[in-house]
């Protein structure tokens, strides 16, 4: 918005005429002598002529010119500012909140189910198993490395219960996984890859799956399909591959 101009108003000049106005009077006098019709008129005396009174002129003064009162020396108020808008605050980046609903130290899959991280070592190049329905065996890198294989298996059931890594059987690309560590730091995945892998063929790609070089990457690792007894329970293995966010 800008500011309103005012002009300035000249003030109008007065003028005062103030007139006298005279009134000339002229008195003229006439005597008249009469006398009786029996007297006699007197000879050689002259009535005079009456004198004439001398007319007395009055001046009119002259007009008087009021002065003219110089311009308002008050000067015009500036014109307003124009408001000028505040920059528009830039926003403040601030650390990814941690899910109300999933505690630390837990992976979360697409369907809600999660499962406390338990942090193992492989022995004897066998990939070791979480000792309860509800935990995850965490093997290899943190979910935060620049590179290698975050490794995480979970059992798909226990004594008649279903477990979390259940949903793997149902898990599809684009799907997304979240992981929260002991500090609390939130690390996403995005689901690209799932393989279904008989238990006798898992060694032959266990350096790529597993490796801990190359890209980072997330690797989920449960059992399932045909049910054979014995050790090894299930025939087969599911392996959900994941990306970072």
């Amino acid at each position: 918005m800008t500011g309103r101009h005012l002009r300035r108003r000249r003030v109008p000049t007065a003028w005062a005429a103030p007139l006298a106005a005279v009134s000339v009077s002229i008195a003229v006098i006439a005597a008249v002598v009469a006398t009786g019709a029996r007297a006699a008129p007197v000879v050689g005396t002259a009535v005079p002529a009456p004198r004439e009174a001398p007319v007395r002129t009055v001046e009119e003064p002259p007009l008087s010119t009021a002065p003219t009162p110089p311009p308002s020396s008050r000067p015009a108020p500036p014109p307003s500012p124009t408001p000028t808008p505040a920059p528009p605050a830039t926003p403040t980046r601030t650390a990814e909140p941690v899910p109300q609903s999933q505690p630390r130290g837990t992976v979360r899959l697409t369907e809600g189910g999660t499962a406390t991280l338990v942090r193992r070592e492989v022995t004897n190049g066998v990939l070791p198993v979480p000792d309860d329905l509800n935990e995850a065996t965490w093997w290899g890198a943190g979910p935060n490395a620049p590179s290698g294989a975050t490794v995480l298996a979970g059992h798909v059931n226990w004594n008649g219960a279903i477990g979390p890594f259940a949903e793997l059987w149902r898990s599809e690309r684009g799907d997304g996984v979240t992981v929260v560590d002991a500090r609390g730091a939130v690390t996403r995945y995005t689901v690209t890859e799932i393989l279904t892998l008989d238990k006798d063929e898992l060694p032959a790609q266990a350096a790529d799956l597993f490796a801990q070089s190359g890209p980072h990457r997330l690797v989920l690792v449960t059992c399932g399909g045909r049910w054979v007894g014995g050790a090894d329970g299930y025939a087969e293995n599911r392996i959900v591959l994941a990306q970072r966010q």
